[in-house]
């Protein structure tokens, strides 16, 4: 039975942190046991923002299919391309900015967000406004059926929806009307206890050494209540607890949450047994990725490949569109 396709993609904007691996690569990994999927690396979508440094892109592009290669995404099963190699992408986000209303724009929640949480750089632009058309057109040019999006990017893909709505009912039914896909929360957050974040420079990242990890485990924010060792604690809004509870084995787990709220054990010692145990759970990764390292070509020879394949999809795609709208 032909599998169902998926299409997501990163902008290359710097390294990969735990709250990327836990909040989209682990799901992604899943997800191509079922679907046919799609994972591009959004260079172009990247400009939105980094348009005035855009070394920094470049950059950032192998080293995050890198990454995800090895925390377990297969370029075997899955495809990975680079959006810019795709120049299809930009004549399907032409044609789709010609029949998307601008309200629809402007109402995009998520768009006045970002201009609130980038307001040290000038992102008024008309690039990034109409960052969710160019995403419409990433994500129809290949007829996915699902995107899987944080609840923050839940209003693009809406937004790609009714786009596809539009042109279907302005010209031919050529695109699958995609479902959203909700990707679980990363329950992991940063050392500062907000959402783990370059900006917010309170990200551990997967290429960290074991004395970053020491480092930045030993600045995390515990109980907030707890100021000292003899003080009970509570576990269950400790951020400490939330990596314990993940990388830790059961009997630690266990141990912590009965001696945290008695005052047995403090901070400090919780966060080394926490310490040791991400490097252990993060050791095949950072094997990997030494491996994939030490074969850049090898990993340049995959993205040539997927980037390969899905031209031949976009051009196909593309044929269909200037048929329908006499292009």
């Amino acid at each position: 039975m032909k599998k169902n396709v998926i299409v997501s993609g990163m902008r290359p904007t710097g390294k990969m942190h735990l709250g990327h691996m836990h909040g989209a690569l682990l799901n992604w990994k899943k997800l191509q046991e079922k679907y046919n999927c799609f994972y591009f690396i959004a260079d172009w979508h990247a400009l939105t923002s980094e348009y005035a440094h855009p070394d920094i892109i470049r950059k950032s592009a192998y080293d995050i299919i890198i990454d995800w290669i090895s925390v377990g995404l297969d370029p075997e099963v899955s495809t990975f391309f680079i959006q810019s190699e795709i120049k299809e992408h930009a004549e399907l986000y032409l044609i789709f900015s010609m029949i998307t209303p601008l309200p629809w724009l402007e109402r995009n929640p998520t768009y006045k967000e970002q201009l609130n949480e980038l307001s040290q750089k000038n992102v008024y632009t008309y690039g990034f406004l109409g960052y969710p058309v160019l995403q419409a057109a990433d994500i129809l040019m290949y007829k996915a059926n699902g995107v899987p999006v944080g609840e923050d990017q839940a209003p693009h893909v809406e937004l790609t929806r009714e786009i596809a709505r539009r042109f279907n009912h302005l010209y031919e039914e050529v695109f699958p009307v995609p479902k959203v896909l909700l990707t679980p929360t990363s329950k992991l957050l940063g050392i500062d206890r907000r959402k783990m974040s370059k900006s917010y420079g309170n990200a551990i990242f997967l290429t960290d050494t074991d004395e970053k990890i020491d480092a930045k485990v030993a600045q995390m924010i515990t109980d907030p209540q707890r100021a000292r060792k003899t003080d009970p604690g509570d576990p269950t809004i400790c951020n400490v607890f939330s990596f314990h509870e993940i990388y830790s084995d059961n009997e630690t787990t266990e141990t912590i949450r009965s001696e945290c709220p008695s005052a047995r054990i403090g901070c400090v010692d919780c966060k080394r047994k926490m310490a040791s145990a991400l490097k252990i759970g993060l050791e095949p990764i950072r094997a990997k990725r030494r491996e994939l390292e030490s074969d850049t070509d090898g990993v340049k020879e995959i993205v040539a490949e997927g980037n390969k394949k899905s031209r031949i999809i976009a051009r196909e795609t593309m044929e269909e569109v200037r048929e329908a709208v006499k292009i």
